[in-house]
This record gives structure tokens, C-alpha cells and sequence, in this order.
């Protein structure tokens, strides 16, 4: 008020005064004032989200960047489910072997891990094993909370989500969370952890996400009974006791197990969909074939590898081959390079096709990956040494002619660069 003073009632500023050259503030504008001068670090929070802000370097992140390079140096940052046994503490062996990842063995029983990575000699330095109980959905984000603490604000490369569960038998078994233990642990829990790691995974330069199985619900097979989630009523119905299938009919140990793998192809399928073009996150299914010596599957009915196996191996190979065929990749999608038909692998063989889809460039796309064996393996090598050799040829001939330069032309002879006359 002694800055801005008001003109006396029943007065008119004259022209030259303070009054006049100074109106009085309104009511807005004074509060605005106000709030300006009383504003402190608190109201330029908004700051913190304006894009120049962020890169700046904040010291906590320099320091995490600094001990995740003296922890992990260049390597890629790999999470493998049921690494302790199997095809999975196969594909970690394969990975350490490359020198090029840390492996996060995700697995239910760390002694079992850790008695198995000193029986393989696993590195200390490069192998982390991390306790998971895929029945829970709060071990799974437990499990999530922890990689981010471990990986020290450097993205992860590579899920390979490889765990899995065959329960046969009359009466379902259900996990912590009320969902029949098969579809939760080989689907919904992998769901989940999928879901809580892709944000971070956008960050790396070569992310894929890598789901192990599939099944196709409309392939004739001689195992029975064949994926079918119906119209998914079960699901609709909330999938929770006493609801054990996702197509609300009565439990079937087998059928629960190909309705899981069926699951994660469709996820595969919808992940690439929605989510592929904005992250670069490659999204596959495999199936490295139909594992002999399998400790899950064996003396298991109806999926016993010890009996029947010829047979039994070729109708769950044509099963899970054909996975794709039905809920279809987008044309984008690649699902042509190593599928075919299979026979028995062994634990190692399986370990080495994981391997292979986490680390080979040719599946760097999202698709669904299988191998050909025996003499149909043969065959598509030639055929795909027969289509390099013709790509390369064709590319030589649709190269321009050399105007320029010192070379040599068609016959032979040397041209020179001055006057482009031949020197014979």
C-alpha cells in the first residue's frame, strides 16, 4: 500500500501523480504476487520432468553406472527361470561359456543352484543366482524388486522364461495365490515377471524376451488330449479354486500343461503385437525339441518318455511345432528360419537351441523357433547355403560399372585412371 498507494475517496489522480501512473493492483494480482514471494523449493518440483533436467547426470546414477561397470564390465545381462536342472542350467552353462553375459539364475531351490553351478564351474563373478517361487505372485515381483536392485540401473538383454511344472493326477494342486499350479507357474507367474521387467528391457540395445514351448490347438495328434482354451470361460469365470482350466472344464493334468504352452505362444503373439514397434523387444517362442531324458516328463502319464518314445516323440513334436499356425504372427513376424520337423534331443541339445535363440543374430526378430534334424536338417542347410550363394550373386551383378578409378575391366586388362584408355 505505501508503494502503490490508493487515491482519496471522492478524488480523481490528477495526470503527473503516483496515483496515476501507478494504478492499484487488483485482487488476482496481488495473490499472484504472493504466492510468488513465498514459493519455495517445493513448488519447482514440475522441474524434475522437463526434459533437458534429465540429462543431467545425478550423482547416485554416475555411481551406480560406475559399480555396474566394475561388476559386470561389458557383458549382457541375462535372467533364465529353472536354471538349476535341465534345459535351463544347460542354456546358463552355454552363456557363461560365451563370455559375453552375467546370468541371473531365477530357480525355487538356491541350494540345488548353487550345487549346481559349482559342479559346472560356473564363474562367480559372472553367474548371480536369485530365489524364486513361481506358485507366488508375490515371490515373482520380490524376485523383479531384487534384479533391479542387482543389476544396478543397467537394463537386462535377455528373459528366457524356461521354468515349468507337469502335474498329472485326478486333483489339481493350487498355488498361493488360488490358481491351479501348472497355468500359474508356467504362465500367469511368467506373465507377471515379463510384464515388471519390459519397461527396463526397452533400454538395451538387443532385448528379447524368450518363452520356451508352444502348442497349437488345432493340429489332429495321436497324444490326447490336444490345447483347447474354448471360449476361455474358466478365465472369464477369475481361473481360481475350484476353477482349475482356463476353459472351465474338469482338471486334466496333460491338458493343463499344452493349455500353458498355448498361453505363452498367444502371449508371445500379443506382446510382438502391441508392444514390439514402441520397445524393440524381440518376443519368442521355442520348442528345442522333445527332450529324451527329461526328468519332468518322465514316468509321467500320459507323456512317459520312457516308453512308446519313437512314437510318442513324433505326435508331441508335430504338436508343438505347428504352434504358431493357428493365432498367426503378424507379417512382420519371422517364423520361417529353423522350424521343421524334430526328433528326441538330449538335456545338452536343448540347452544349445536356448542358447542359440538368446544369442544367435538370426533369431534377433520375433518369432517361433524349432530345428529341423536328420536329413531334413541337412537339406535346409543346403538349401540356405544355396540361397546365400544365389543372394550374392545377384547382388555382384546389380552392381554399377567402375567409371572411375584404377581397376580392371571385364577381360582382364588394366585401366588407367588418366586417360581411362586400356593397357593390355
Amino acid at each position: 500500500s505505501e508503494l502503490f498507494p490508493r487515491p482519496s475517496a471522492g478524488r480523481t489522480p490528477t495526470p503527473g501523480s503516483a496515483a496515476f501512473l501507478r494504478p492499484p493492483l487488483c485482487t488476482a494480482m496481488r495473490r499472484v504476487l504472493l504466492l510468488v514471494l513465498l514459493a519455495d523449493a517445493a513448488a519447482f518440483k514440475f522441474l524434475t520432468d522437463f526434459g533437458p533436467a534429465k540429462l543431467i547426470p545425478r550423482p547416485s546414477a554416475m555411481l551406480k553406472r560406475r559399480r555396474a561397470t566394475k561388476k559386470f564390465g561389458d557383458k549382457k545381462l541375462a535372467v533364465i527361470t529353472g536354471a538349476s536342472s535341465g534345459a535351463g542350467l544347460e542354456a546358463a552353462a552355454n552363456l557363461l561359456r560365451t563370455g559375453e553375459y552375467h546370468v541371473f539364475g531365477a530357480v525355487r531351490d538356491l541350494d540345488k543352484m548353487r550345487d549346481a553351478a559349482l559342479d559346472r564351474d560356473f564363474p562367480a563373478d559372472d553367474f548371480t543366482p536369485l530365489q524364486v517361487e513361481l506358485g507366488s505372485f508375490a515371490s515373482v515381483r520380490a524376485l523383479c524388486r531384487e534384479l533391479e536392485r542387482s543389476k544396478l540401473n543397467r537394463p537386462i538383454d535377455r528373459l528366457i522364461c524356461n521354468a515349468a511344472v507337469y502335474q498329472p493326477g485326478e486333483a489339481p494342486a493350487w498355488s498361493a495365490d488360488g490358481h491351479e499350479m501348472t497355468l500359474q507357474v508356467n504362465y500367469l507367474s511368467h506373465f507377471l515377471m515379463a510384464s515388471l521387467l519390459l519397461p527396463g528391457m526397452a533400454k538395451s540395445a538387443d532385448p528379447r524376451v524368450i518363452l520356451a514351448g508352444g502348442a497349437s490347438a488345432e493340429e489332429s495328434v495321436e497324444v490326447y488330449p490336444r490345447a483347447d482354451l474354448g471360449a476361455l470361460q474358466g478365465l472369464k469365470l477369475g481361473a481360481k479354486n475350484p476353477i482349475s482350466m482356463f476353459d472351465g472344464y474338469n482338471f486334466d493334468g496333460a491338458k493343463a500343461y499344452k493349455d500353458s504352452k498355448l498361453c505363452l505362444a498367444m502371449l508371445s503373439h500379443t506382446l510382438h503385437q502391441n508392444y514390439h514397434k514402441q520397445t524393440g523387444i524381440a518376443f519368442s517362442t521355442v520348442y528345442p525339441g522333445a527332450i529324451a531324458d527329461s526328468a519332468m516328463l518322465a514316468g509321467k502319464p500320459p507323456l512317459d518318455t520312457s516308453a512308446k518314445l519313437p512314437s510318442f516323440v513324433k505326435a508331441m513334436v508335430e504338436f508343438e511345432l505347428n504352434a504358431m499356425r493357428r493365432i498367426g504372427f503378424g507379417q512382420d513376424m519371422h517364423a520361417d528360419g529353423l522350424t521343421g520337423e524334430a526328433e528326441a534331443v538330449s538335456t545338452a541339445q536343448a540347452g544349445g537351441r536356448l542358447l542359440q535363440a538368446a544369442h544367435d543374430v538370426r533369431c534377433s526378430k520375433s518369432g517361433h523357433w524349432a530345428w529341423k534334424e536328420g536329413d531334413a536338417a541337412a537339406e535346409a542347410a543346403a538349401a540356405a547355403a544355396a540361397a546365400a550363394r544365389a543372394r550374392a550373386a545377384h547382388t555382384a551383378s546389380s552392381r554399377p560399372p567402375r567409371r572411375f578409378g584404377s581397376g580392371r575391366s571385364a577381360t582382364g586388362s588394366r585401366v588407367s585412371s588418366r586417360s581411362g584408355r586400356t593397357r593390355v
